[in-house]
Formats: structure tokens, sequence, C-alpha cells
């Protein structure tokens, strides 16, 4: 019999790929898909569309299904209330880290990497939740149909 829930490692899982989803598709360190394919085409003259490689097409369709996946499930799972009280709850930790001096951010690049991180954090909770849920309560979240 499968052991019910998704346990540590799967939590880990959800936010490892959160945090990749979320720096593939934008850093402030340039190394993203935005900094790699948009800032090109912001730049030249004349749009063309042999300026776009396939490989950066590809690279923006996978983007593209990995945000459709982790927002549809953080939507079906917390809904905008949970949302709100999400962002609500990461940004009270980063700012009571802020107080503690654990860190301190200083200039764009650093607040940049902080609401990257908050952002992946709220997605992975979005994608964890309904197990989290399920162990908490003994209630499941199902899908309405039709």
């Amino acid at each position: 019999m499968p052991k019910e829930g998704i346990g540590g490692l799967g939590i880990f899982l959800r936010v490892l790929f959160a945090l990749i989803l979320v720096y593939a598709t934008y850093n402030p360190e340039g190394l993203s898909y935005y900094h790699w394919t948009i800032v090109p085409l912001k730049q030249a003259t004349k749009f063309s569309f042999s300026a776009i490689h396939p490989l950066k097409f590809l690279a923006g369709v996978a983007l593209l299904v990995g945000w459709i996946i982790f927002l549809q499930a953080t939507q079906r799972s917390l809904g905008l209330k949970g949302v709100v009280l999400a962002l609500a709850l990461f940004g009270g930790l980063v700012w009571l880290l802020i107080y503690w001096d654990v860190f301190s951010p200083r200039g764009a690049r650093a607040i940049s990497h902080i609401v990257l991180l908050v952002l992946a954090l709220v997605l992975a909770t979005g994608m964890s939740w309904s197990h989290l849920s399920r162990r908490l309560t003994g209630q499941i979240d199902t899908d309405e149909v039709g």
C-alpha cells in the first residue's frame, strides 16, 4: 500500500522545482529566459521571427507549461485569500528576519532575490497545500465537475 501524503522529500522537491521555474524565468543575475530571449528582442531595431531560435521557443513553452501547472494548482488549493495569506506569512517572515538582522537587503538585486524566493515559496505551498491539509485535517480536496 502506498504511503499517504508527500513527506519532507515531496515538499523539498516542490520548493526546488518552484525555485527553478521562478529563477529560470527571471533573476537579477542575468541568467534567465528573460535575459536570453526577451532582452535581445527588445534591443533589436526591427523584429524578425528569424531572430527567435527554436530552442528559445521550446524553452519558453516549457516555462509556460510549468507556470500554468504551478499557478493552476496554487489557485485551486489556496484560492485568492490563501495566496494573500501566504504572501502575508512569507512577507512577515522576511520582515522578522530583517528585524533580527539575520540578513540585510541592500539594493535592488537583494530585494529581487527576496521577492523571487517568496514567489517560489507561495507556488510551492500551493502545490503542496492539498496534501498538507489532508494530513492535518483528514479532509480531501476535490475538483467540481460540471
